[in-house]
């Protein structure tokens, strides 16, 4: 009976979803009338899923394991996932047991450490609002407590050298603005520090002596503002890192020099590429470490003593790990570490020891420390790959394909990852491959050769060519292909995907009539734009929390986000560009799109809102256009929860293997 109710309740609540989409109520009773739930799940229209996809339960048993800190006994602080959810961990020595130190059904979004005592800090929202609280706990007495107020978006937490403040990132003041916090963890509140004025301000890092805080201004990927706070006062001090304080320039990191007299950031500073740069705050002057590298330094941290400072480089995709010797002006070889992406660098208290996460397309994110001293690279954990063989796995291959515009006479090309199945690998009745083409969001973003054991799935056990194009938009390959998409040449990007169509025609082995089209956030709406312009060369389309109508979704996306968004997809308020908006918009053509089409959405998303699913659903049905419709309760801009990420990964698996033909 119970279950009865849950079912016509959540019917009636979908039934509205669909009417206020402007679907005719009528249809969308008719629409809605497979409605059922699975605990916090919602299958609209879904079918049953393939006993043949219940293999990839054997793939999704693994886990990973992320560096977030070192204690101050050495011991390091680890998210990882024994449940449902990632949660901290704390690990005493290379292959220790992970003791678990939080528990919750929701995942915790990071974790830092005191740099003295036994405190850490971590951060966890619930069902994927991204309302997140900052929470203090003690290994020792493991005691936590909340430490902001329970229902505002908090975040980028730094702590001050002698543990006894954080600053913090809020838009407690009025749910809009982002400010800087700083709280004193013996107090009873937090104190207002910076206070925005439509920006969006965070801090980065505290002065040696405790006086000071680094502080951002971040207006877009390629515009932001670095300054630095008196904390004591609340005055500020913006710094200019150009000679020209007019250049717009698009900052990675940055961080005060261990003597407090500088800042190590990276930066564009106009140019084409993030540089690792120093600011002298005595001169105001500046020199770069890396200058004439043509790629982005992504993250750069320094030793608390000063002698060693680190970054990554972000080369075609790959991670390039720099350890450099200050005082010798060099840098330091580095032996036994594997290659793949590396993030959550950090050292420890005595500068010479870094912490960090390493992941390839072949294995899962495991942590790693680095002792420059004695040259010796240590691997802390040994992620699990279930019974699956690593040796199996397919290592992410880069290509370039032409597009449609021409640089300098010549084609322009665009990077992608490509994951090619093995010769056992099944193919469609035509002895051929199918090519699932996977966007990814942002698109101030990047595909990059990352571990995923779905995608493995799909290529080693169904047979899929998984391409991952880096369109024109994305980040990693200079400031003017990240700018060619911007405002009114949003559509140029979708016109790249229709030259991948063209280059996947000519691949021998590549199923032409067997290529289905997906993407998550701002690739969900790419994914929707390629079903309607190119709808005639493709078997279906996948799009997860994705954006429909760029106006809808700029007026309803939360308040803390929507300038941020103008800047990269233009203002809505302008008339010309609500237009062009409108025009563009998949769901204006959304009477194009005649194949099927998987919908996936958390209920709770505050950046890409459930509506945005929902008005999609109902037009692409008016159509008479065949709907699966996915929807979790307690989620947000993506699925986090093993259970939940399960059943949807299955819903997908069953979706592509009748989109293959089986």
């Amino acid at each position: 009976m119970n279950d009865r109710l849950t079912v016509r309740r959540v019917r009636t609540q979908f039934v509205a979803l669909l009417c206020s989409a402007g679907l005719a109520c009528g249809a969308a009773l008719v629409a809605a009338a497979t409605i059922e739930t699975r605990g916090a799940l919602v299958l609209d229209g879904v079918p049953a899923h393939s006993a043949g996809v219940e293999s990839l339960d054997r793939w999704l048993v693994g886990r990973s394991a992320t560096f977030q800190d070192f204690m101050s006994d050495g011991s390091v602080l680890v998210t990882t996932r024994f449940a449902d959810a990632e949660q901290v961990h704390r690990i005493a020595m290379p292959r220790g047991a992970r003791e678990q130190l939080t528990f919750d059904n929701d995942p915790v979004a990071g974790a830092g450490a005191a740099p003295v005592g036994t405190r850490f800090v971590f951060a966890r929202d619930r069902g994927g609002n991204e309302n997140a609280q900052l929470y203090l706990s003690d290994v020792e007495s493991r005691q936590t407590r909340m430490l902001t107020d329970g229902r505002s978006r908090h975040g980028n937490v730094v702590w001050s050298r002698d543990g006894q403040y954080i600053a913090f990132q809020s838009n407690a003041r009025d749910g809009t603005h982002q400010d800087v916090y700083v709280r004193e963890l013996e107090a009873d509140s937090a104190r207002l520090l910076v206070a925005s004025q439509g920006q969006t301000w965070s801090p980065l890092d505290w002065s040696p002596d405790g006086r000071q805080l680094l502080i951002q201004n971040y207006v877009s990927i390629g515009e932001a503002w670095l300054a630095i706070v008196d904390v004591a006062s609340g005055a500020i001090r913006p710094l200019q890192l150009t000679t020209d304080a007019k250049i717009r320039t698009g900052i990675g990191s940055a961080k005060f020099s261990a003597d407090g007299r500088g800042i190590w950031f990276s930066a564009d500073a106009g140019g084409e590429f993030r540089e690792l740069r120093f600011l002298d705050l005595d001169t105001g002057r500046t020199r770069s470490l890396t200058a004439g590298v043509p790629w982005d330094v992504d993250d750069v941290t320094v030793g608390a003593d000063g002698h060693y400072l680190a970054y990554v480089t972000n080369v075609d995709g790959y991670d390039r790990l720099t350890v450099y010797d200050l005082g010798a002006a060099r840098a330091v070889p580095l032996v036994g570490l594997p290659d793949g992406l590396v993030t959550n660098l950090r050292f420890d208290r005595s500068g010479t020891k870094l912490g960090l996460s390493i992941e390839s397309s072949r294995a899962p994110r495991d942590v790693w420390t680095y002792d420059i001293t004695r040259h010796e690279a240590t691997r802390w954990t040994f992620s699990e790959t279930g019974t699956i063989d690593p040796a199996s796995f397919v290592a992410a291959q880069v290509v370039r394909y032409p597009s449609w515009d021409r640089v300098d006479r010549q084609p322009r090309l665009v990077p992608a990852l490509v994951y090619r199945p093995g010769p056992n690998a099944p193919r469609t009745a035509r002895g051929k491959q199918p090519v699932l083409i996977d966007i990814h969001g942002g698109p101030e973003g990047q595909s990059r050769p990352g571990y995923s054991a779905f995608t493995q799935y799909l290529v080693n056990e169904m047979g899929y060519v998984v391409i991952q194009p880096n369109v024109r938009g994305s980040t990693g390959y200079g400031r003017t292909y990240s700018n060619l998409d911007n405002g009114l040449l949003r559509e140029d990007a979708v016109r790249d995907i229709g030259s991948l169509l063209v280059w996947i025609a000519a691949q021998p082995g590549f199923d032409v009539d067997h290529v289905v089209v997906t993407g998550g956030s701002y690739g969900g709406y790419m994914s929707l734009a390629t079903m309607v312009q190119y709808g005639d060369r493709l078997r279906g389309g996948i799009d997860v929390v994705g954006i429909s109508n760029f106006v809808t979704f700029l007026n309803n996306t939360s308040s803390y986000r929507r300038d941020l968004r103008r800047a990269e997809y233009g203002d809505e308020r302008d008339p010309k560009m609500n237009a062009f908006l409108q025009r563009i918009s998949p769901l204006a053509r959304a009477r194009a799109i005649r194949k099927p089409l998987l919908v996936v959405q958390g209920l709770n998303d505050p950046r890409v809102p459930a509506n945005e699913s929902a008005q999609m659903v109902a037009a692409v049905r008016a159509n008479g256009t065949e709907v699966w419709y996915l929807a979790a309760k307690d989620e947000g801009h993506g699925f986090r929860k093993k259970g939940n990420r399960d059943f949807y990964l299955k819903t997908v698996a069953t979706f592509l293997e009748r989109m293959r033909g089986d």
